[in-house]
C-alpha cells in the first residue's frame, strides 16, 4: 500500500507543509443567476463542465443579463481552479484549470480557488488536489449524505499541502505532464481498441443473421451431394407441430406472414418468419411486485439482468409477491426476455436464460418468449440483439420522446426472423459463441490494462507528492 501522509520531516529540506488557505488568494462560490441552455449570452460553468478533468465548453449554460460589478467578479482568469465541492462520491473534489481567454462565469456548485502565483503554480495544485482525491483524502474529510458528499471552505482551507519551491513546482508539473501525456497515448489506443471490438461484435451478428457468417446449409449440401431441409420446410414442420401441440389459451389462431418489404433478399435454403411463428406458448408479460428485506421473500430479475445479461443474485431483488400470481413466471432455461420498457436506447433489449430452472420469476418490465423445440433459442436471441432488431424495436416503442418508452407483445410477435435451416442455425450459434468469447478475453484484457494506466498515474502523482522524486 501506497503511503500517503506528507509530514515536514518526510520533505525535502527545501519544502514546506503548509495550509492551503495560506497561499490562496481568493476562494469562493459561484454567482447563483438565470442560465439558458443555449446561446446568446456569457457561458457560465456547472458541475459538468469540469466532469472530465478540463474546462468544456460544450458543456455550459449562458447568462444573457447581469450587471456590470458581477461580471467583473465573477468573470474567470487563466490560471483559476474550478474544484467540485459538491458532488456524488465518485466525483467529489475534482478540479480543472482554466486555460483560455474566453470569457466565462463562475457558476454555482464549483468552487473558485485562485492561487497566490508567486507561492503556488496552479498547475501544481490542480495535479495535488487530483492526487487527493484519488488517495481518499476528501472522503475521510467530507460531509456525507444520501447520493452527495461536501467540503465545506473552512476544511478546504485547512487542507495541508506540501509546498516545494516555486520553481521545482514547475519542474514536477512538466514531468507529470510528460508521463500522463504517455499514459494518454496509451489509453486512447486501448478505448480505440474496445471501440473497435464492439463495432465487430456487431459486424459479427449482422453477419450471422444474413447467412454470410458460416457455410450455408443448401451450400454443404451442394458441395457433399445430398439434399437438405430447407428453411421453409422447417417453418413447415414448426407451424404443424405448433398447432398441435399449441398451450395458449382459446382455439389455435392461424398465422399471418410476417411483412418483409424492404427486407434483404433471403440467402438460399433460408425463410422469412415471425417471432410469433417460433412460439410454443404466448408472450407473457412478468409480474410487479415490491421489493422487501424479508430474506424469504420470492426473487425476482431486475431489469439490469436483461441488460446486462447477467441472471446471477447481484440482479434479482426480493419480493413481497404472492406465489399463486407468479406460478407461471419462473424463469426456465431457454427463455429469451425482452424489456418492454426502458430508455429509448434499451428499450426491446434481448437476453436468453440458461440458468437453474425457477431461480427467480420475471418483473413486469420484461416479456417471455418460449420457442419450439425445432428453434435453437440462442439463435432467436441473436436476431433480436442484432443492429435490425435495435433499430426495429426502436421505431416502434411508444412515447419515445420520454425517458422510459414501451413496446407491447405485438411488436415483438410481428419480429421479422430470416430463418436458416436447423443444423444450420447450430453452425451459426457454435460460429458466434466462439468469436464472441475471444473478444471477451481481449476485452477483459482491455480493462485491466486501463485499471492498470489508472494506477499508474496514481503512481506517478504520488512519486511527485510523497516520494520525493528528484524531479
Amino acid at each position: 500500500m501506497m503511503k500517503t501522509e506528507i509530514t515536514q520531516a518526510s520533505l525535502p529540506a527545501s519544502w514546506t507543509v503548509t495550509e492551503l488557505g495560506d497561499v490562496l488568494e481568493r476562494i469562493t462560490n459561484g454567482l447563483t443567476c438565470v442560465q439558458e441552455k443555449e446561446p446568446p449570452g456569457i457561458p457560465i460553468t456547472r458541475i459538468e463542465t469540469i466532469s472530465n478533468g478540463f474546462v468544456d465548453f460544450e458543456r455550459v449554460r449562458y447568462v444573457r443579463e447581469l450587471e456590470e460589478s458581477k461580471k467583473e467578479r465573477f468573470l474567470l482568469r487563466r490560471g483559476d481552479i474550478l474544484f467540485s465541492h459538491i458532488n456524488s462520491d465518485l466525483h467529489l473534489g475534482k478540479t480543472a484549470v482554466v486555460t483560455s481567454h474566453k470569457r466565462l462565469l463562475h457558476g454555482m456548485n464549483l468552487l473558485l480557488l485562485r492561487t497566490k502565483r508567486e507561492l503556488l503554480d496552479p498547475y501544481y495544485l490542480h495535479y495535488l488536489l487530483n492526487f487527493y482525491r484519488r488517495n481518499g483524502t476528501f472522503m475521510k474529510i467530507a460531509q456525507h449524505a444520501v447520493n452527495q458528499s461536501s467540503l465545506n471552505q473552512k476544511k478546504i482551507n485547512s487542507l495541508k499541502i506540501p509546498l516545494a519551491p516555486l520553481n521545482q513546482q514547475k519542474r514536477i508539473v512538466a514531468e507529470i505532464e510528460k508521463q500522463f501525456s504517455r499514459l494518454d497515448e496509451a489509453v486512447a489506443i486501448l478505448k480505440h481498441v474496445k471501440a473497435n471490438l464492439k463495432r465487430y461484435k456487431a459486424a459479427v451478428l449482422k453477419a450471422a443473421v444474413k447467412g454470410r457468417l458460416v457455410e450455408t446449409e443448401a451450400e454443404r449440401a451442394r458441395r457433399e451431394g445430398r439434399s437438405f431441409e430447407t428453411g421453409e420446410q422447417l417453418l413447415q414442420r414448426i407451424l404443424e407441430t405448433r398447432c398441435s401441440q399449441w398451450k395458449g389459451k382459446g382455439k389455435y389462431k392461424e398465422l399471418v406472414a410476417p411483412d418483409t418489404t424492404d427486407l434483404p433478399k433471403l440467402p438460399e435454403g433460408w425463410v422469412w418468419a415471425s417471432v410469433s411463428d417460433l412460439l410454443r406458448e404466448p408472450l407473457r408479460n412478468g409480474h410487479s411486485a415490491k421489493a422487501t428485506t424479508d430474506p424469504n421473500g420470492l426473487r425476482a430479475f431486475t431489469l439490469s439482468a436483461v441488460t446486462e445479461g447477467d441472471f446471477s443474485e447481484a440482479n434479482t431483488k426480493r419480493t413481497v409477491a404472492n406465489p399463486a400470481k407468479v406460478a407461471d413466471l419462473w424463469a426456465m432455461p431457454g427463455d429469451i426476455y425482452v424489456e418492454r420498457s426502458n430508455t429509448p436506447e434499451l428499450v426491446g433489449t434481448a437476453s436468453l436464460y440458461s440458468g437453474p430452472e425457477k431461480f427467480a420469476f420475471i418483473p413486469d418490465l420484461l416479456i417471455r418468449i418460449r420457442v419450439c423445440q425445432l428453434v435453437v433459442p440462442r439463435y432467436v436471441e441473436l436476431a433480436l440483439q442484432s443492429d435490425f432488431g435495435r433499430r426495429y424495436f426502436k421505431g416502434r416503442a411508444q412515447g419515445i420522446s420520454g425517458t422510459m418508452p414501451k413496446i407491447d407483445q405485438a411488436a415483438i410477435e410481428a419480429y421479422p426472423i430470416l430463418l436458416p435451416p436447423l443444423t444450420e442455425q447450430y453452425r451459426i450459434v457454435a460460429e458466434i459463441d466462439r468469436r464472441f468469447s475471444l473478444m471477451s478475453k481481449i476485452e477483459a484484457q482491455m480493462d485491466a490494462n486501463l485499471q492498470h494506466a489508472d494506477i499508474l498515474r496514481q503512481s506517478i502523482l504520488h512519486s511527485s507528492f510523497v516520494c520525493k522524486a528528484n524531479i
